[in-house]
């Protein structure tokens, strides 16, 4: 049986993904920050003193990449870097004060977003939609990386 793309759950995800990100990334660009900059400071706002690994895994950000976008973030006034006050060993990435106005003038830009992207949907619908994906996710998280020879049945 070949498989119906609009009917393909990756497919659907990504492409209400995109068209949302494409939309919120223009608002962001006039701000002069990017979509993961916004997810990292949106983290932080909701619980800030991060270790760069938690916040890696809050933001699904490659840790890499999530190092570089916080000197980034650092150079430009929006987060600080300090040591951790349960472990004087580790760093703790904290949003500035900077940081947290810019996020609360972007959070009802992002609200309406959600807002919008659920619109028809119920109350309730949307939390269920939101739950359901909350438990793909973790259920994608319990799969271990699979090769395309898992994948194809090659060997």
């Amino acid at each position: 049986m070949p498989l119906r793309l609009d009917d393909y759950l990756p497919y659907l995800i990504n492409r209400a993904g995109v068209a949302m990100a494409a939309r919120f990334s223009a608002v962001l660009r006039r701000e002069g920050i990017s979509l993961p900059d916004w997810r990292v400071l949106a983290a932080l706002r909701e619980r800030n003193g991060q270790r760069l690994t938690e916040l890696a895994c809050r933001t699904s950000i490659e840790i890499s990449t999530l190092s570089r976008l916080v000197s980034s973030l650092e150079a430009g006034g929006l987060v600080t870097r300090d040591r951790d006050t349960e472990d004087a060993r580790a760093i703790a990435i904290r949003i500035s004060p900077a940081g947290e106005d810019l996020s609360a003038r972007l959070t009802p830009v992002a609200q309406n977003l959600e807002k919008t992207a659920l619109a028809g949907l119920s109350e309730t619908e949307a939390q269920q939609l939101k739950e359901l994906l909350h438990r793909v996710f973790d259920n994608l998280d319990a799969v271990p990386a699979v090769d395309a020879e898992t994948v194809t049945g090659a060997r």
